[in-house]
């Protein structure tokens, strides 16, 4: 998968991945930017710096995506996707069936617990007296 993930993002553009420390530093920037403009602007309100912020934060996702490991990433996530659509989830049943039999175990369990721990503390004042 690695190899596939590598040759796609080569392949898109024809880039050799030369500007990817470029557009890292870029993005590092436009994170501490964010950062910093949020602190020198907070006497303004909170609508304007989260809009701000989410336009910074959308511009720095996309520049994120032109680097190899942009690529990368988002192959990685289109391809989760898919593998959820794969997922065969339990029906409502079986999940009421398996919450209850957790918790029966854990009131067991409970009960295991709360018999030692009275059982040790009997023992231990029955010897200190």
């Amino acid at each position: 998968m690695n190899e596939k993930v590598g040759k796609a993002a080569k392949s898109q553009g024809g880039k050799d991945g030369s500007l990817d420390p470029v557009l890292w530093v870029i993005v590092v920037l436009l994170v501490v930017a964010g950062v910093y403009g949020n602190s020198y602007f907070a006497a303004e309100s909170t609508l304007y710096r989260v809009i701000g912020l989410l336009v910074l934060a959308g511009v720095t996702g996309w520049l994120a995506t032109l680097t190899a490991k942009g690529k990368a990433f988002v192959t990685l996530c289109l391809e989760a996707k898919t593998e959820i659509r794969k997922v065969v989830w339990p029906t409502r049943a079986e999940t009421t069936q398996t919450t209850l039999i957790v918790v029966v175990v854990v009131m067991i369990v409970a009960l295991i617990l709360w018999a030692l721990d009275s059982l040790l503390s009997w023992v231990i004042t029955f010897i200190i007296g």
